[in-house]
């Protein structure tokens, strides 16, 4: 797909106003999409300048990813200043008090144009390739339909999610259409699953074809799971103009929309498409530009190589150019710092998760501690990629948007809301047995069972542990009605931690620390449950005497998790500059 971007140039040349906006033009766009869209190779650029939309410097490579998510129960942004929270925009858009004119955001350039540029982009792709694509007896042709209404509904789907109601496009701007009101998500909701609903008639499964050889392009397994996760979407909660509340529309109902979660996740399952495999090789592939299509990634945004900000916001720092890359970057954002001690100590999750050192200012480079409130995601790492990277910012790594444990963690949960938690057990066990010692498991599978209840807040503590870092976890509490509820829990237990009370009481004053004989690596004493300082003495290693040291986990920071109230604030406002250009269309 690196390459096949680059195809996106070819049709350019060929096509440039079929893929503007020239208003004034529709004659001469649909005489250049007749040309485009019926021949198989032109059409292909025409869909992969779709991700192009993707990938743009102020679009999911710089603004949307390092930002949608930010700050969730599990996941915030490192090194926020508590008195500068209203003073600088990442800090204003993680903490629920965005304003239209956030700095971040309120560019003519930004996600917001972007993903409506991909959307228009999809659009005339759409009705090109029903026009003059011959879908019904070119299957190649069918693909490139396929994935054209999955992207605008990836596109669609995260629009909603961020913002709530938007316009609705669902077909290329004419002048009469050049300016639209917001339309109800319930609307955009439906009109998703009834696009998904064909495009998993015309893509392929994964490895079925060369194309669906690999992550990057859509396939059926793909289709299905963003069924499945729609559902779940818009049969949740979610804040409205009268409140927070689950949708009145009986089309997306809890009963049908669960039912369609099932039905989509069980077929992916059952297909056999993809594969589980171990939790921490998953996250290596990724960091190998591994693609092949098949184990437990089953879509990724493709980014060049010198496109994407994946390592730099959410790998482990490196604060120096060294032996595995030439950025000095990683650790925009983190884990909570509670998050690694309610691993249980035998979960193969925690470690892989939670990462408490960076790599010191020198070449070659060591690891070194970091402190209790700047704790680094560990599952994306310059050090497991084979390329060095030379960009400044750009890392090349995709982003992983969905994968094969989400498919069974869904599966659970809309079994268990239908049927119960015996029917739904079978679904959650295959990530706890890869997470867990056998034994471990059993114990734990006997006690949430009991209920449908108990088992749904397993679900809830999860999916925390299990997706951590890969911004799911905002838009699931949201359509659980549980946002402010997980973000005031995650204080107290902040709280508790920097005072070693309530579960965290067992835990040392100090960490124990050394170099390992490689030089590089960091061994560490301390960080479980039942570790001792007198333990931690005996080993003769370097103590940290700050790890517990209230000023790198103060009151202050941990109360700016959030500034306003979350379930008043789940949606960013519409930036100004689109306010301003809308003809009186648009409002917040």
């Amino acid at each position: 797909m690196k390459h096949l971007i680059n195809i996106f140039l070819i049709v350019v040349s060929v096509g440039i106003l079929f893929t503007s906006c020239d208003l004034d033009a529709p004659s001469q766009s649909a005489a250049e999409g007749s040309v485009v869209l019926s021949v198989e190779a032109l059409a292909e650029g025409a869909v992969m300048g779709i991700h192009q939309s993707f990938g743009e410097t102020n679009s999911y490579r710089g603004r949307f990813l390092p930002y949608y998510g930010i700050n969730s129960d599990v996941e915030w942004i490192n090194g926020i200043n508590p008195s500068q929270l209203n003073d600088a925009g990442k800090y204003e858009i993680s903490t629920y008090a965005t304003t239209p004119g956030n700095t971040q955001m309120n560019t003519d350039n930004n996600a917001w144009a972007k993903f409506y540029e991909g959307i228009e982009r999809a659009n005339k792709a759409i009705e090109g390739l029903r026009a003059y694509g011959n879908i019904e007896d070119n299957p190649q042709m069918a693909q490139l339909l396929g994935e054209a209404l999955t992207l605008r509904a990836v596109i669609y789907l995260d629009l909603v999610k961020a913002w709530g109601d938007v316009p609705a496009r669902f077909e290329p701007i004419t002048t009469e259409t050049l300016y639209l009101p917001k339309s109800d998500r319930d609307l955009i909701y439906k009109q998703l699953l009834n696009d998904l609903e064909e495009a998993e008639d015309l893509v392929a499964w994964p490895n079925e074809t060369g194309i669906t050889s690999s992550t990057e392009r859509v396939n059926k397994a793909f289709v299905k799971g963003m069924m499945a996760r729609i559902a779940l979407y818009a049969s949740g909660y979610s804040q409205r103009a009268d409140g927070v509340r689950r949708s009145n529309d009986p089309d997306l109902s809890v009963e049908k929309m669960y039912t369609l979660a099932k039905e989509k996740s069980l077929e992916i399952i059952n297909s056999g498409s993809n594969t589980l495999g171990s939790f921490e090789q998953n996250f290596k592939l990724l960091c190998k530009d591994d693609v092949k299509a098949g184990k437990e990634s089953i879509w990724e945004i493709p980014f060049s190589a010198g496109r994407g900000r994946v390592l730099f916001t959410l790998g482990v720092q490196h604060r120096a150019i060294d032996q595995y890359t030439g950025q000095n970057r990683g650790g925009t954002n983190g884990p909570l710092p509670y998050l690694f001690y309610d691993y249980d100590v035998d979960d193969v999750r925690r470690d892989i998760t939670c990462v408490p050192y960076e790599w010191s200012n020198s070449n070659p480079s060591r690891q070194q501690l970091r402190n209790i409130g700047n704790w680094s995601f560990g599952k994306l790492r310059y050090e497991w990629m084979d390329r060095y990277v030379t960009s400044t910012n750009d890392d090349g790594i995709n982003w992983q948007y969905m994968r094969l444990a989400d498919i069974y963690l869904m599966a659970a949960e809309a079994i268990n809301e239908l049927e119960g938690p015996s029917a739904a057990a079978a679904y959650l066990r295959p990530i706890l047995d890869r997470a867990l010692p056998s034994a471990k498991v059993n114990t734990y599978m006997a006690s949430v069972t009991t209920s449908k209840d108990t088992f749904f807040n397993a679900i809830v503590d999860q999916r925390a542990l299990e997706f951590a870092g890969e911004s799911l976890r905002k838009a699931d509490l949201i359509r659980w009605n549980l946002l402010k509820t997980k973000l005031d829990e995650a204080k107290v237990k902040m709280t508790q931690l920097i005072n070693r009370e309530g579960p965290y009481a067992n835990l040392p004053e100090k960490l124990y620390h050394k170099i390992a004989d490689d030089n590089e690596t960091l061994i560490i004493y301390g960080l479980n449950h039942g570790d001792t300082d007198e333990i931690g003495e005996s080993l003769n290693y370097e103590s940290s005497t700050v790890w517990f040291n209230p000023d790198r986990l103060s009151q202050d920071l941990i109360n700016s998790l959030y500034q306003n109230n979350p379930d008043e604030n789940q949606f960013w406002p519409i930036w100004q500059t689109f306010i301003d250009s809308s003809n009186g269309k648009l409002t917040n």
